[in-house]
Order: C-alpha cells, then structure tokens, then sequence
C-alpha cells in the first residue's frame, strides 16, 4: 500500500499582530479613560464660577448654597432651618474702654511748660542768639527746633561730634520728667539717592532715630521717645534758596506737656486683656424716648 504523502504546514508569521492588537485596544482604553477624568463639564464650572461671582456681588446671596448638580430632595425634612440672617462668621470686636469724663488740666501745666521752655532757652542761649535753636511755646508742648547743620553733616543721619553737647544739655533737662517727646525729622526737597537712603523719607527718620537712640543712652526711657520723619514735605522757608533749604532741613523736638494718655490708655488695655480681666464696656445711648417711669426714681 502506498504510503500517503504528508503536507508540510506552513508557519504563520503574522501572529504577533493579534498580541499587537490586545494592546493597542488597552491602550485606546487607557487614554480614553484618562481623557474622560481631565476634562471639565463646563455646564458645572459656569454655574460655579457664576454662583461665586453673584455671592462677591450681592452680599446677601453669600449664604444661598451653590447648587452644581441636580436637587437631591430627602423624604425627610430637617424640623430646624437654618437662620439665615445669622453670619456664618462672627467678628470678635474689642470692647471700647469707657472713655473718662471731661477732665480739667491742673492750673499749673502752663506754668510747668513756660519753665522747661525757659529753662531750655537759657542753658542754651548761645546757640538760640545765633539762630541754630528756636524755642516755640504752646499750652499743651514745646518745639524745640534744631537746625541740622549743627547734628548732621550732608547727605548723613549719623550725629557729628558738635552735636553732643547739645543733645546732653536737652537730655540733662528732660530724662528727670514724664514728658512724650516726639523726635521729627525733616529735610530739604534736594533728591537723595544712594545705597544707604533711597528718598528724604528715610534721611529724615534716620536722623530722628539717631537722636532717639542718643536720648536712650543719655538716659530718657525708651516709652517716652517716638522717632517720626517727615521727608521734605513740611517745609518752613521757599526751597528755591540755599536759605531756605537751610531752614527746611531741621530736626524738632516736641516736648508735651504730660504722658501721652492715649498710649497708657492703649498699654492698660492690653495689660487688662492680657491678665484675661472682665473689660468695664460702657453702655450704648439709648436713643428711644425715656418714659415716665424712666424718668423716676433710680432702679
């Protein structure tokens, strides 16, 4: 019996691309996915950036909720509704300390400043005939005014060595009392600018600052001091002159006439706050009409 012929099969070499097709459907799939979870609904993002806008706009619409989806409504309703008109945020306001009766100033706190003003023009007379210092008197301070050719070389906030003995002479008269002393700093409208001061503005408090730091050191205590500079913006003389930028470049020294009550109420009150202390609040006025009864005996 003849033997039948086997047939040789062929290899089929186009195999991979079932493999290669899995895939590239796993990876359309992949990004597909991807696609769908980086893109915005815009219909949401309008309706929230609309919302939010509206609730900047209209105050009274901030507490409405912003509504993105659609109203979900429970079969059971909430028995308390919220207030509405209640803030969401509630402001700590700092109680005001009772503001004291009207109180009338010793008979002496004139005479008190009439004698440092005198006391400072005699010790310094030399210089006030010379025109270097002008004491200005007022009820409630002094101005003690220097002129900066005296304390500070051009374009400088640091002290130069003739200035020394005139801010000991000050200091000697002022560091024995309570007095605020404001330390005011003023300059000519010459523009200024270099590494150390880029404007007037800091020339002119850098230069209070330097009589103030001397002033510690020479003994006045650090709370009475306050260092203010006013640039070129206060002028006392034109400064189209050499005159009068001379003039204008100055340093005063306002002397009060007490504490500053302002400042030691302001202290007390954080002092007070700090001790954790009930806060004395005075009441508000009562604008409505006082009925008879009212008006009667004291309850």
């Amino acid at each position: 019996m003849a033997r039948r012929k086997r047939t040789e099969e062929h290899e089929n070499h186009d195999r991979w691309l079932v493999s290669y097709a899995d895939f590239i459907t796993l990876l359309f799939a992949f990004f597909v996915v991807m696609y769908s979870i980086s893109s915005v609904n815009e219909g949401k993002y309008r309706v929230l950036s609309d919302s939010m806008v509206a609730a900047f706009r209209d105050p009274a619409r901030s507490l409405e909720p912003v509504q993105v989806g659609d109203l979900m409504r429970s079969s059971e309703q909430s028995e308390e509704m919220p207030d509405r008109n209640k803030p969401i945020i509630e402001v700590f306001k700092m109680p005001r300390p009772a503001q004291p009766a009207e109180q009338h100033e010793p008979e002496d706190i004139d005479e008190s400043v009439q004698e440092l003003a005198d006391s400072i023009e005699a010790s310094m007379a030399d210089l006030v005939d010379d025109g270097l210092i002008q004491v200005r008197r007022d009820k409630r301070w002094i101005e003690v005014e220097i002129k900066s050719s005296i304390l500070f070389d051009s374009g400088s906030a640091g002290l130069s060595a003739p200035s020394a003995p005139v801010l000991q002479k000050l200091a000697d008269k002022l560091k024995a009392l309570d007095n605020v002393i404001h330390v005011e700093g003023f300059t000519d409208n010459v523009p200024i600018n270099n590494f150390e001061y880029l404007s007037n503005w800091e020339l002119s408090a850098a230069r209070a600052a330097s009589v103030v730091h001397l002033f510690t050191r020479l003994g006045i205590h650090p709370k009475r001091l306050a260092a203010i500079g006013y640039g070129e913006f206060r002028p006392v003389a034109s400064n189209d002159t050499e005159d009068g930028r001379a003039r204008n470049r100055r340093v005063v020294l306002v002397i009060m006439s007490g504490s500053d009550a302002r400042i030691s109420q302001r202290l007390d009150h954080l002092q007070t706050l700090r001790e954790g202390r009930p806060q004395p609040v005075k009441p508000a006025p009562d604008d409505r009409p006082a009925t008879a009864g009212a008006a009667g005996s004291p309850s």
